[in-house]
């Protein structure tokens, strides 16, 4: 499958093309860019991401006094978050959406990929108990087959979760039709739809190990 072929319904998969995200994506790739660099610049994209998935969230008036006087403002009408990363390299995007939601819950998902059959296997799984009445944002750098993704949003739904949104960094085609037809009402947002993947489930032209460029773990 070949991105440049595919067309998605925009209203489930936004990418962010923002000049400044696409700026940092190219660092993001380049083999030559160290640990530290990657771990934060993953922080930085889950940020732009964040924006853009929580920008229809209601908003309520509020009246402040300034220094000089009151004024009419808007502040978010109660809506309630939580943070599920895929782990491990998922962990890579939550301190990214915390800084724009800190008060959010923190979930986890445990996934391994079997490196044959590359089908998910869940060895951990912890949600707040209210999942069910908070917007769920799902983090997690690489969205390939979308076998992992599936899988989360299944034991999600299973908990109760209503509202659910994914956030990854870069996407293949396979992995974001296969998201989408398992889960009608899910949201994907990525900053690139990258090529294809190859014979072995490896994103191209991808950027590598997300989990292993993060933690150092080579």
């Amino acid at each position: 499958m070949d991105a440049q072929n595919v067309a998605f319904d925009p209203k489930r998969l936004t990418v962010v093309d923002h000049p400044l995200v696409q700026h940092k994506l190219h660092i993001l790739r380049d083999e030559k860019t160290g640990t530290n660099q990657f771990r934060q610049l993953v922080t930085e994209l889950a940020i732009f991401e964040g924006y853009e998935a929580m920008r229809d969230f209601p908003l309520e008036d509020v009246e402040v006094k300034t220094p000089l006087e009151t004024a009419s403002c808007k502040r978010l009408a109660g809506k309630k978050v939580a943070v599920v990363p895929i782990l491990r390299a998922g962990l890579g995007m939550v301190d990214g959406i915390l800084q724009l939601v800190p008060s959010a819950r923190v979930g986890h998902v445990g996934m391994f990929r079997d490196p044959e059959t590359h089908e998910p296997h869940p060895y951990y799984c912890k949600l707040p108990s209210d999942v069910g009445e908070r917007t769920c944002l799902v983090v997690d750098p690489m969205l390939a087959t979308g076998g992992s993704l599936v899988a989360a949003l299944q034991y999600l739904r299973e908990a109760g979760a209503k509202d659910i949104r994914c956030l990854t960094l870069v996407s293949a085609p396979e992995g974001v039709t296969t998201v989408l037809e398992a889960d009608p009402d899910v949201r994907l947002y990525t900053c690139s739809l990258d090529r294809c993947l190859d014979q072995n489930a490896y994103i191209r032209p991808g950027l590598g190990d997300a989990g292993d460029r993060i933690f150092g773990t080579f």
